[in-house]
């Protein structure tokens, strides 16, 4: 056998997923075992970081389907190109969001205003006001 190859319980543990997670992903071919050892599949150990990239785009939000296509693309693929485009456009809503969320959530972990949620700030910085306009001289009306 080959030393350099990793089991199936290395790979799981190093990747941070379970063992039939990785028998789930070899199924449907987004990775490969290089062979077993006894009964324990074996992989090189560039299987991480297809895990890794795997792993980054299921918690995007993105299908087994959709990284299996995406793991063969060709350049010539322009259907498959439009839609990560799409996808990415859709990731970008998302961390717009998820950073309205965060920076409300700072907001309100040192905020004085009763109740948290209906301070003005707090509001903006969520995405549910708009800040205050101000006059030419830098004051707010």
């Amino acid at each position: 056998m080959d030393t350099s190859l990793l089991d199936i319980g290395e790979v799981a543990r190093r990747s941070g997923l379970a063992p039939s997670a990785l028998r789930f992903y070899e199924k449907k071919g987004l990775i490969g075992a290089a062979g077993r050892n006894g009964l324990r599949r074996t992989y090189h150990p560039d299987v991480l970081e297809r895990l890794t990239l795997i792993t980054c785009a299921r918690s995007a939000g993105l299908s087994v389907a959709e990284i299996s296509r995406f793991l063969v693309a060709r350049p010539s693929d322009a259907d498959l190109r439009v839609r990560m485009a799409a996808k990415a456009d859709g990731l970008d809503e998302q961390i717009g969001r998820l950073t309205r969320l965060r920076d409300s959530l700072r907001h309100a972990a040192v905020c004085d205003h009763e109740p948290i949620v209906d301070c003005p700030d707090f509001k903006r910085a969520i995405g549910n006001v708009p800040a205050p306009a101000t006059t030419p001289g830098g004051n707010s009306d």
